[in-house]
């Protein structure tokens, strides 16, 4: 992998002593972030939808700031997702998934769940119990944990226990199931089953590979696919969108790319996804959008899309694409806000926050999904 060359011992005691330096210094990408994103309350606000709160942006905001050791921001971070998106309590209510102004009053706008953010939420509320040795975090934690299990987790036959996209709208009357890939990270799914000891866990991991080769049969993987016990894989609209590869599906890239060597299935799922790691080779940028029968509709992927997909080129030793994409990727900072492109974009930033986070050693996954931070 590009990350772990042999060096000479000269340059590896160097790089060591960068390392250690790194571990105590502050992180200037989640820091500018912060200024730019999080409001005093512990809101993260999307100024390209309204200045509009998702739970997928409280939830990765609380991983960064754990990775960042950055225990004011979430504290911070947490109480305002409690109180605002989990009617005051995580450990008895999933969270609403959006909060935005409505005629003048800022409030829940949709009260149903997204499974991907309370996953990242369980995760790291668990991670984050251990690493800080805060009880009060790990239950928490335990507690998200078994409601997501009891109301966003369905045992499909063909597939076994998996982590629907939220507890309503994602089975269909006549038995097809809308799964979504990018919100299955393999490492979150191990890493929770280490905490809590169940077998669901590792089982919804154990599937994760069929579920990105089912996505991915014309090469890119799909925003949603759908699947039904009888029939199987079939590239059927989401609930709001036409079959495409594009903004949901670029993570999938992502969370592969950061899997430890020893994860059960990482080998699977990179075969799946070679595909995009050839099309990089070949093209400058990765697609904005590819439909479902594999033509690139739009072939000019933000700088967040070259972010995503580094952990992948590194895991596939593309050591040219490699450097393509983060040359690409450092042309689009803006000096003045530490952040990347003119008008800095939510999404495209918690993309390279976590795949700089990663390339960075300030964060990794090992093979059974635990955490490891620089600071630790």
């Amino acid at each position: 992998m590009l990350r772990t060359k042999v060096l000479p011992l000269s340059l590896a005691l160097s790089a060591f002593a960068a390392q250690t330096l790194l571990a105590k210094a502050s992180w200037p990408l989640w820091n500018s972030y912060t200024a730019y994103f999080l409001d005093s309350s512990g809101r993260i606000v999307d100024h390209d939808a309204d200045d509009r709160t998702t739970s997928e942006g409280q939830a990765y905001a609380l991983f960064f700031s754990l990775v960042g050791n950055d225990r004011s921001s979430f504290d911070q971070i947490l109480s305002w997702t409690e109180h605002n998106l989990a009617r005051g309590d995580l450990a008895t209510n999933l969270p609403a998934w959006l909060w935005g102004n409505r005629q003048g009053s800022w409030k829940v706008l949709d009260p149903n769940s997204a499974a991907d953010a309370d996953l990242w939420l369980a995760y790291t509320l668990l991670e984050a119990g251990r690493l800080w040795r805060d009880p009060k975090l790990t239950a928490i934690g335990r507690g998200l944990t078994n409601l997501i299990l009891q109301r966003e987790v369905s045992d499909i036959p063909g597939l076994g226990p998996m982590l629907l996209p939220g507890p309503v709208g994602f089975k269909t009357p006549d038995g097809w199931y809308q799964l979504n890939a990018s919100y299955l990270p393999v490492q979150l799914f191990l890493g929770i089953s280490g905490h809590m000891g169940s077998k669901y866990w590792r089982k919804i991991a154990d599937a994760v590979p069929m579920i990105v080769e089912g996505s991915s049969a014309k090469g890119f993987v799909l925003d949603w696919i759908a699947y039904h016990p009888d029939e199987g894989f079939a590239a059927q609209p989401s609930p709001v969108s036409p079959p495409l590869a594009s903004y949901d599906a670029i993570r999938v890239y992502l969370w592969a790319g950061m899997q430890a060597p020893s994860t059960p299935g990482r080998e699977r799922i990179l075969t799946s996804l070679s595909a995009m790691a050839t099309y990089i080779d070949h093209n400058q940028v990765p697609p904005a959008s590819v439909s479902e029968t594999g033509l690139v509709e739009d072939p000019r992927g933000g700088a967040g899309f070259s972010a995503a997909v580094l952990p992948l080129l590194a895991a596939l030793n593309r050591t040219r694409s490699f450097e393509r994409q983060k040359q690409r990727l450092q042309s689009e900072k803006n000096d003045k806000t530490g952040l990347y492109g003119k008008k800095p974009r939510y999404y495209d930033q918690n993309l390279a926050l976590f795949a700089l986070g990663w390339y960075e050693n300030r964060f990794s996954f090992d093979g059974e999904g635990r955490l490891g931070v620089n600071w630790k």
